[in-house]
């Protein structure tokens, strides 16, 4: 088969899911047809990858096994999908720049004046392809950032134009998202979608598919004005509502046939199985959950769950398996005095992964309260890292215990440089990064939980803790259940006087799926419960 392309475009405005969509569309191909199916993202701006993006700004950095850090949407890829993510599937145009200028300098255009057209839309397409083969994808879904009209993504637009001129006919697909909002009186207004339809047909593009992002269901009037204006079939309208949950998007494009409709204009083969019936289930049983647990996610990026996603993703998913619903609530870590009043009316805590100084007090008190109140704990990455230091200071009344991150001049540095980035200077893809082996003790929380002596997880820090301080943690309580090969970087903590109190290094919440949650977030759970 030739490999086949489908672009997923939005309009209006930004934020609108797209990659939900894109994702949507892939499971329901993957469950649907014979096609092997895959994703990719391309990000417009002039980053290289998304390591150095701010959370605030951009959600959480993602990380593949392969080591690569990339926009959040890869996780729902792999979320939706169930197969591990490469560096290739999200292309940041920074990194198509930087390409160009460094072939430049290097003289292999041979004097040629470097333009966009050629060269940066060839070397787009370049990667797209690499993707599609890299992945073995038969269907490659390509989910271009931003919206119709942004001066930084026109070049991204025309690199797809292409593909579809150069391709034979049924090989490259358009899915165009666009806002209908509904305004007080009721009614829906299609024109803003009409307008970015516009938009995209003077840009050479055609959508073949038109899907109106709506609070609720689209309208049968507004659905035939769209097709009428827009220039497409009315079955080939379709609607992304308000969802309770994004695992019911693509249940809810499926009941419109959205599946038949790309696997026709595409000539691809349909199954017979109904391969969507068990994501049905799991969704009908979160849908039908009545008791609840609280989980307090404490943390400094408190303004949008999107900067931790994955943990939250990860939460629901153990809620699932664990026959609750999980009310999992965002704590701003720098809040420090109403901190304590707030803990009390939660079940479980997380302290997620994070950098710098900024609101590590708040954190700490949370670990703190746990430690001492006995109360269901996960620390991730950073987390890990600050139990260390708490336990330090408040156990083994360690004045000053810190970390070498934030205080160069502690007494006490428990937490401190990993070996290999004592000569780093770069900020950029230097951390460690991606999947490593860790090695579980026997006899431990963390065995018993993963049920093995080794387990691959993945990673991005550059500090660890300090291998000298080790065996002082040991005598007040705390057991290194996992470590990587050598037994020299710990990588897993754990109290042994508490029913569950589990830090690890490496991100747990990246292996999480709807289908098989992750088991350190389904052990807190059930601990919450």
């Amino acid at each position: 088969m030739e490999r086949k392309f489908i672009f997923v475009t939005g309009g209006v405005l930004s934020s609108l899911g797209k990659g939900i969509l894109s994702s949507s569309i892939a499971k329901i191909l993957k469950a649907k047809t014979n096609a092997a199916i895959s994703l990719m993202k391309i990000d417009p701006y002039l980053n290289c990858d998304a390591g150095t993006l701010n959370p605030f700004e951009h959600g959480e950095v993602f990380v593949t096994r392969d080591g690569h850090e990339c926009d959040l949407d890869l996780g729902n890829y792999e979320r939706f999908l169930d197969v591990p993510a490469v560096k290739e599937q999200n292309l940041m145009m920074g990194s198509i720049y930087r390409e160009l200028a460094d072939k430049e300098r290097h003289g292999d255009f041979l004097g040629k004046t470097v333009q966009l057209i050629p060269h940066a839309t060839d070397a787009i397409k370049k990667r797209i392809r690499q993707c599609a083969e890299k992945t073995d994808s038969d269907v490659l879904v390509v989910e271009i950032g931003g919206t119709i009209g942004d001066m930084e993504s026109e070049i991204v637009i025309e690199s797809a134009r292409q593909m579809k001129y150069e391709a034979r006919p049924g090989d490259v697909l358009f899915i165009h998202l666009a806002l209908v909002p509904t305004i007080i009186t009721g009614e829906e207004k299609t024109k803003p979608l009409q307008h970015s339809v516009t938009a995209l047909l003077s840009r050479g593009i055609m959508p073949d598919l038109i899907v109106g992002r709506t609070t609720d269901m689209l309208k049968s009037e507004s659905k035939i004005k769209i097709a009428r204006q827009c220039n497409v079939r009315e079955e080939d309208v379709f609607c992304s509502p308000n969802a309770n949950t994004i695992y019911g998007v693509p249940l809810i494009l499926e009941k419109q046939h959205m599946g038949k409709s790309i696997a026709n204009k595409m000539n691809l083969t349909p199954t017979k199985e109904n391969e969507l019936s068990e994501w049905h289930k799991l969704v009908e049983t979160m849908q039908n959950l009545t008791d609840t647990v609280k989980i307090a996610v404490v943390g400094k990026y408190a303004h949008s769950k999107d900067a931790y996603m994955s943990v939250f993703e990860a939460l629901t998913h153990a809620g699932v398996h664990s026959g609750v619903k999980v009310d999992a609530e965002l704590i701003d870590a720098e809040k420090e005095e109403n901190l304590s009043k707030k803990l009390v009316d939660f079940d479980g805590f997380i302290v997620p992964g994070g950098f710098g100084s900024r609101a590590v007090e708040g954190k700490i008190k949370t670990i703190k309260y746990c430690r001492e109140n006995d109360r269901p704990f996960l620390g991730i990455c950073y987390g890990f890292q600050l139990s260390v230091i708490e336990i330090a200071r408040n156990v083994l009344e360690l004045k000053g215990a810190d970390t070498t991150e934030n205080n160069q001049e502690t007494p006490h540095p428990v937490i401190d440089l990993l070996p290999e980035q004592k000569n780093v200077r770069d900020k950029g893809a230097t951390m460690r990064l991606g999947a490593k082996k860790t090695i579980l003790k026997q006899n431990t929380m963390a065995f018993d939980i993963y049920d093995s002596a080794e387990i691959l997880k993945r990673f991005r820090h550059r500090f660890e803790m300090n291998p000298l301080y080790v065996e002082k943690l040991q005598d007040a309580g705390v057991v290194f259940s996992g470590t990587d090969e050598t037994k020299e970087i710990m990588k897993v903590l754990e109290l042994k006087n508490n029913k569950f109190f589990f830090g690890t290094q490496y991100h747990p919440e990246f292996d999480s799926r709807l289908e098989r949650p992750e088991e350190a977030f389904l052990e807190l759970v059930k601990a919450s419960k």
